[in-house]
């Protein structure tokens, strides 16, 4: 399995403006079970899994930049209660999690997590389909799992992701050709035209991080015969849960208990 090179963006000023670790993070609430999982030596990323049944189908879920883990003790109950298991991956140096995030090893743990997960899922005897999803930032890595297992998952659902490494640095006040980055070095785009299971594209109409225009690049570029793209009318990047809750809410539904 060929990881993405993602040398070029490995650069210090590229990291500390993109990257804002977290560290705070609270205990798991009752129906929440913390996993630690190790991705390289002396380094391991904290995961939260909060369960609804284990006949559910379950979502392994990578956040958003600046947020942690247990940022989602108030919106997994959401999707418990819309019938799904949700598991929140953090990223090196978020919440509890050791190291530094490079965008080079986000994508190489991408996959770690993912077999990791796999192995959770399968020594507690939970038989429901695996969706990954991404948010923002973990777009990236919810995409690189979809592109190389495609065969063990049932779909793919990212939310306010970009397709664009060279538009989405611009947008965020960075210029990319300081760099010297090209979209290849972070293909989002190019690695979605391959990935042909269900896929389920949301944005904000309003978001002013990441535009809408990067979400429906990403559904018109999705080679997925079953996709569909919800925008949530003024949803910014991030009250897009709040402002559109049902919507999105019964889409991820329908989508990953269909």
């Amino acid at each position: 399995m060929s990881q993405t090179d993602c040398s070029s963006l490995d650069k210090p000023e590229a990291l500390s403006f993109i990257f804002s670790p977290r560290r705070d993070v609270t205990p798991a609430p009752p129906n929440a079970t913390d996993y630690s999982i190790p991705v390289d030596r002396d380094i391991s990323i904290h995961c939260r899994l909060y369960a609804h049944s284990k006949s559910s189908p379950v979502i392994l879920f990578f956040h958003g930049n600046g947020e942690v883990t247990s940022d989602y003790d108030y919106t997994a109950p959401l999707y418990n209660q819309a019938g799904i298991n949700l598991l929140v991956a953090d990223y090196r140096g978020y919440g509890t999690s050791q190291g530094k995030p490079t965008f080079s090893n986000m994508m190489s743990d991408a996959s770690t997590i993912f077999e990791a997960f796999r192995d959770i899922l399968d020594s507690s005897h939970y038989s429901g389909k695996i969706l990954v999803m991404g948010r923002s930032l973990g777009s990236a890595s919810a995409i690189e799992i979809a592109h190389h297992h495609p065969q063990r998952l049932a779909g793919l659902i990212i939310e306010s992701g970009f397709a664009s490494v060279t538009r989405l640095l611009p947008y965020l006040g960075f210029p990319a050709t300081h760099l010297d980055i090209k979209d290849k070095d972070f293909p989002n785009l190019s690695k979605i035209r391959s990935i042909t299971i269900p896929t389920l594209i949301i944005h904000g109409e309003s978001d002013s991080l990441i535009p809408s225009s990067e979400g429906k690049a990403l559904f018109e570029g999705a080679a997925a015969r079953n996709k569909r793209l919800l925008i949530i009318p003024g949803a910014n990047h991030s009250d897009i849960i709040v402002v559109g809750r049902e919507q999105y809410l019964e889409a991820v539904r329908e989508f990953a208990t269909a």
